[in-house]
């Protein structure tokens, strides 16, 4: 597969066109943002860690019926995926209470929820990603009723998948970030990542903090955080 110009240019990642209109070449970057890019720094080694612990779970979705945009891992960094239009919702399933929610609603960060929670936000910028519900999605047209009822049965199957997949790990997935796309036939499909950047991550036994969380919040040892999930999900 031939790796032709860049698309594009994320927080996290490049993307470059290939030989075939639809597939494209995901490239992953060390560079740390969080507060919406407010905060900037680098992981060394989390472009890789990020690249083969998201295909590897991808994969693993795959398996159980999740259909995402993953083709093949190319290289250490760089993964061919199908090309798609990222669709401008960012979702947020939370099992556990942390981070915004814990502070937006007053909770103490810990406590389990009874069930797991669904969230919306607008993916744009430059108004630091609002949150919104679906109604706000219709009116602004991101997204279809049926397309919003698709993406929310796929999103609490990721969670469903993942919670039970870490657990055997001694790791408790807290919450995550998912986004979608829509391929050129029309399907929708988990494209982005799912990563320490993109999920919160504690050791079940000690709820050490396993992922960005460490570099959001200056708490030493990310490096370490994220070459540990990779040790746990590949013994790598």
């Amino acid at each position: 597969m031939e790796k032709k110009e860049q698309l594009y240019e994320g927080k996290a990642k490049k993307v470059y066109a290939t030989d075939d209109q639809n597939l494209v070449i995901v490239s992953y970057k060390d560079d740390a943002t969080a507060f919406n890019g407010l905060k900037k720094g680098t992981i060394e080694g989390k472009g890789v860690i990020n690249n083969k612990m998201s295909n590897f779970l991808m994969q693993i979705l795959e398996k159980e019926g999740v259909k995402t945009h993953f083709v093949e891992e190319l290289s250490e960094r760089e993964t061919l995926v199908k090309k798609v239009k990222i669709l401008p919702l960012e979702v947020i399933i939370r099992n556990i209470s942390a981070g915004s929610f814990a502070k937006h609603y007053g909770v103490q960060e810990g406590v389990v929820f009874d069930e797991p929670t669904i969230e919306f936000s607008y993916k744009n910028d430059d108004l630091g990603d609002p949150l919104l519900n679906e109604y706000h999605a219709l009116a602004l047209k991101l997204a279809t009723k049926d397309e919003i009822a698709l993406v929310k049965q796929m999103a609490f199957k990721v969670n469903e998948v993942l919670k039970e997949y870490f657990k055997k790990l001694n790791v408790t997935l807290v919450d995550f970030k998912i986004e979608f796309g829509k391929t050129a036939e029309g399907t929708i499909v988990l494209a982005d990542e799912i990563s320490p950047d993109t999920c919160r991550f504690w050791d079940s036994t000690t709820g050490e903090k396993l992922d960005k969380d460490r570099f959001r919040r200056d708490l030493g040892g990310v490096e370490g955080a994220y070459q540990e999930m990779m040790r746990r999900l590949m013994g790598a």
